[in-house]
């Protein structure tokens, strides 16, 4: 998740409830002044019945009035036990709109002769009700373009803000080690920005040091090894060839011709994988899989000719051309048609296919090989004796460096190596 995503709902979780808080508490008070200005008046005309019944005088109309009354008379008793002001909500009846919710005043009070009577004042609250589900929905409405408003100003104040930070990235993403790179051009007053382009540029110039001295150590050291393997591989194949040895010595020679070789290629192999991890393979062409692919297979089925393996490669009805290193692709194709070859039993089968953006490399197998492991350096998918377990690590480096997608599968007795292409290739 993007860290202006993430902030924006972290944002939007703490402005919810305290928004909704605020829009609750604002409802409720206006709902309380509205309440308070309906009592008031229910008061006022209150003091104004009970002021003209005590003077005797003539008391305020009681039809097509938005505050009606009633007068009942009651026992000193119950006077006693009534409270002195009441407030509630109750039906009540309306000579023009009949019955309506309204808001209820009750009171009681003693005229000069010592009578007791209670004193009931209402008044419709219908359109105080459609006041305030009116200023409910506003409020849910302001509530909601608010809420947006924020998150909006949010983001966009976030963006204007971290443009360095957005720019730095982008030049990191285009940084190749051991390539040409473009200088930082990251101009900002932000302290902690310029600290950090300048923490970028430290940490750059340090791995593109390390780098040198590491791409200049694999050379030397891979010129210096092969060097003596070379005189030494020379060496026992001329002691082979030039001197009188016994049926022994004869065999450890060959032994020891043997183990040169396999350290030689072990040296070589190496190399490449270290060549591929430091990303020493810019440069890109068009290469035909297809093409890449028969010749692999008819120098391999040369090699293995005595194992008498049936090759199933029908012509592709699509020449599949990729953008990409040509040794990396020709060790790709031969690392998996190696790994089918060397592995299949004798009167096996290895089946290749070609199919869109899809190589699909499948052999004659006996049970399925560790699939989260198969990719590792040194990961023997066979036991066989001599095996480095290093083809297989080639063609997952290749994969992580040309982000390729290789999937290995176990299927119907047969081990599939699928390596895919994406569109962009």
């Amino acid at each position: 998740m993007k860290l202006i995503y993430r902030i924006t709902l972290r944002l939007a979780l703490v402005l919810l409830p305290l928004m909704a808080a605020w829009a609750a508490l604002f409802y409720f008070k206006m709902l309380d002044d509205v309440n308070d200005e309906t009592d008031d008046a229910l008061d006022l005309f209150t003091e104004l019945v009970i002021e003209k019944a005590l003077s005797g005088n003539e008391l305020p109309a009681n039809e097509g009035t938005n505050i009606m009354y009633d007068i009942i008379s009651v026992g000193e008793q119950f006077a006693q036990d009534y409270p002195r002001i009441r407030y509630y909500y109750s039906e009540q009846y309306f000579p023009l709109i009949g019955y309506e919710p309204s808001r209820v005043l009750t009171t009681v009070f003693m005229d000069d002769d010592g009578a007791y009577y209670l004193l009931k004042v209402y008044t419709p609250t219908i359109d105080k009700q459609d006041l305030m589900r009116s200023t409910l929905v506003w409020i849910v409405i302001l509530y909601v373009l608010l809420l947006l408003t924020v998150m909006l100003v949010t983001v966009l104040v976030f963006y204007r803000n971290m443009r360095p930070f957005y720019r730095l990235l982008d030049w990191l993403d285009r940084l190749r080690i051991g390539g040409g790179n473009p200088p930082l051009d990251n101009p900002t007053d932000i302290t902690e920005f310029r600290k950090l382009n300048a923490a970028a540029e430290q940490a750059l110039g340090r791995y593109q040091k390390a780098f040198e001295a590491q791409k200049e150590f694999i050379g030397n050291a891979s010129h210096e090894l092969q060097t003596p393997l070379a005189v030494m591989g020379n060496r026992v194949e001329w002691l082979i060839d030039n001197t009188e040895l016994t049926q022994k010595q004869m065999e450890e020679l060959m032994g020891i011709q043997r183990t040169l070789g396999s350290v030689v290629r072990l040296n070589r192999t190496l190399l490449m994988l270290t060549k591929i991890d430091n990303g020493q393979f810019p440069e890109k062409t068009r290469v035909s899989i297809p093409k890449t692919v028969q010749e692999s297979v008819e120098i391999f089925s040369e090699i293995y000719e005595d194992k008498e393996i049936e090759v199933d490669f029908p012509v592709p009805e699509t020449d599949l051309v990729v953008e990409m290193n040509e040794s990396l692709a020709s060790a790709l194709v031969n690392n998996l048609l190696k790994n089918a070859f060397i592995y299949t039993p004798e009167h096996g089968r290895i089946c290749v296919r070609i199919s869109e953006r899809t190589l699909e490399i499948s052999n004659t197998g006996q049970s399925p090989l560790d699939s989260e492991h198969i990719f590792e350096r040194f990961y023997k998918s066979g036991g066989r004796e001599g095996s480095m377990g290093l083809g297989l690590a080639i063609v997952g480096a290749i994969q992580r460096y040309c982000n390729l997608e290789v999937r290995y599968a176990f299927e119907g007795g047969m081990h599939k190596f699928s390596v895919r292409w994406p569109k962009n290739f």
